[in-house]
């Protein structure tokens, strides 16, 4: 039985290819594929210079689909359920899992990044895919299209969001940097979970109105005024929490001007932006004493339940671009041109 996937075949090269339908082991499922996002990260491995693996690489971490068939060792799951999958494909047995810290598995050694789907394991940008069963969390009817960008685009901010919790109280001031496909769903979450302030920043202007869409209090145009804007806005002193969901050299810079003493600075975004952190006395532009400083890599297996719930309620919701599985090149382009609003989601 055969399938169609979109592979990653050589450096910067994507091909929709034919290929087995994968099998699966006594504690796998299969789901057929209803819906896979396309994630930054997609993109980065995309970018890279060197191959990712000796064989084709099947992309996408953001999975929603429907169970096909079950491993003879599965307990509680059947053909016919609807689901998303649980991108950290950690052991589940060592003290990290147990403690509820699946993203940091020690499996992963120091990477401390388990296992995931089109980032070593096949992944979703297919018709079907293997997937281990404790993976598997239930969506009921929820679109799949809809379903499928929480996987990180949720579980992500989530993650980052309760984090940074000590300092999210009523009246603080939180600060999404980058309001794309994390970032907008950051702001809900933010609003859904919280009563702070949110300010929303980006340079793209259409990517604010979806900021203040989906509930964004302030919306800011970055440039070299938004740091000075902050601080007008918190009465000079900084906002609580700043999460940055580029990560980019100026939005670093920014967080670390505009985040309070003893505030959270969240690190989310992959594009390698050094801070300038250093050990000298705190004041000017430098990063104020006590503040925090994290990088939040995915979240736990809680996160992901907690956000479908809160999607599931109406609380959350993904914008999306929906795009045929053979349309992938052209999605990636314009999510690499910054012309996605939300989220890209591939349909088999």
């Amino acid at each position: 039985m055969s399938m169609r996937a979109m592979q990653l075949t050589a450096p910067g090269t994507l091909e929709l290819r034919t290929v087995p339908v994968p099998d699966i082991g006594p504690d796998d499922l299969l789901l057929r594929v209803g819906a896979a996002g396309i994630c930054h990260s997609d993109s980065f491995v995309l970018s890279l210079p060197f191959p990712m693996s000796d064989k084709p690489l099947t992309l996408g971490h953001e999975i929603a689909g429907t169970i096909e068939s079950v491993g003879p060792r599965v307990a509680g799951r059947s053909v016919g359920e609807r689901g998303i999958v649980y991108l950290c494909w950690s052991c589940g047995e060592c003290r990290e899992c147990l403690r509820g810290n699946e993203n940091v598995c020690l499996a992963a050694g120091r990477t401390a990044m388990p296992p995931c789907p089109g980032l070593g394991p096949d992944g979703g940008m297919a018709e079907y895919v293997r997937i281990p069963a404790r993976s598997f969390v239930p969506i009921g009817d929820m679109d799949f299209a809809q379903a499928a960008p929480l996987a990180d685009a949720a579980l992500t901010p989530m993650h980052a969001i309760r984090g940074a919790s000590d300092q999210l109280w009523p009246g603080a001031t939180a600060v999404a940097i980058g309001i794309g496909g994390l970032g907008h769903v950051a702001v809900q979450l933010l609003k859904a979970m919280t009563e702070t302030r949110v300010i929303a920043v980006d340079v793209d202007a259409d990517k604010l109105a979806l900021a203040t869409a989906c509930g964004a209090d302030i919306a800011l145009q970055a440039g070299d005024a938004t740091a000075a804007a902050i601080l007008e806005l918190t009465g000079g002193r900084g906002a609580e929490a700043v999460f940055d969901f580029v990560g980019a050299d100026a939005t670093a810079k920014l967080a670390v001007e505009a985040v309070a003493p003893n505030g959270a600075y969240r690190m989310v975004g992959l594009a390698g932006g050094v801070p300038g952190i250093d050990s000298g006395p705190a004041g000017g532009p430098g990063l104020p004493w006590g503040a925090t400083v994290r990088k939040s890599y995915g979240g736990t297996r809680t996160d992901l339940l907690d956000a479908v719930a809160l999607a599931a309620a109406g609380k959350v919701r993904a914008e999306i671009e929906r795009f045929d599985l053979a349309d992938a090149r052209t999605a990636f382009d314009r999510l690499d041109s910054g012309a996605i609003r939300g989220r890209a989601v591939l349909i088999p």
